[in-house]
């Protein structure tokens, strides 16, 4: 199995234009348009971290109709509903494998294939929607089309370093060994999941 890779970093907000807004004030640039996911009921804006990665600001789509199953990344959560009213906030990452087939995906979810316009991908997503391992475990994502930062213009953004903070760093570890995860992310210990992102910006270093 060829080693994983963290493929995109998700912001999630109220609104995708607080999301937008937000996120350009903190970077100084400007995100690229995304699109509609039709099974979850959501939309997206997108920016580059280079041309292995990508992030994404992520919102429920007011105008589409009530998904028949929760929302992906437990945006139907009323914690997450409730830590938004504070603004947008970095909730999780996705490691991308060069297959899904083969590897025990008990601890991320269902391989579900979804599309948003162009873009054909199959992405692990808990039956219940939650975020896997409150947001530090990976949802793994397998691209039968290119990945968006093969078409996304360069912003001149670029991860540093990701920080996974759990109350048991040893069996997330394990897990990114099993995975053969290759990457700037560390794992500490901490009371509860939380994710941290260095990005060096042509305006300086921001932490999200």
């Amino acid at each position: 199995m060829s080693p994983a890779v963290l493929d995109h970093l998700v912001i999630a907000a109220r609104t995708l234009e607080e999301g937008r807004a937000w996120l350009e004030g903190r970077l100084e640039v400007p995100l690229q348009p995304g699109g509609e996911h039709h099974r979850f009921g959501t939309r997206n804006a997108l920016l580059s971290l280079g041309p292995g990665a990508y992030l994404e600001v992520l919102a429920v789509n007011p105008q589409a109709p009530v998904p028949p199953r929760p929302r992906w990344f437990g945006l139907d959560t009323p914690p997450l509903r409730e830590g938004l009213e504070g603004g947008p906030r970095l909730i999780h990452w996705v490691a991308r494998v060069e297959t899904l087939r083969g590897l025990d995906l008990t601890p991320f979810g269902e391989a579900l294939p979804l599309a948003r316009g162009e873009n054909h991908w199959t992405l692990t997503v808990p039956p219940d929607g939650s975020l896997p391992g409150g947001g530090v475990r990976p949802s793994l994502i397998e691209w039968h089309t290119s990945p968006p930062p093969t078409r996304l213009p360069d912003a001149g953004v670029r991860l540093l370093r990701l920080t996974l903070g759990t109350p048991d760093p040893d069996s997330l570890r394990v897990l990114l060994d099993t995975l053969r995860f290759e990457g700037e992310v560390e794992v500490r210990e901490a009371p509860q999941a939380e994710l941290s992102a260095l990005l060096e910006t042509r305006e300086g270093l921001v932490t999200l």
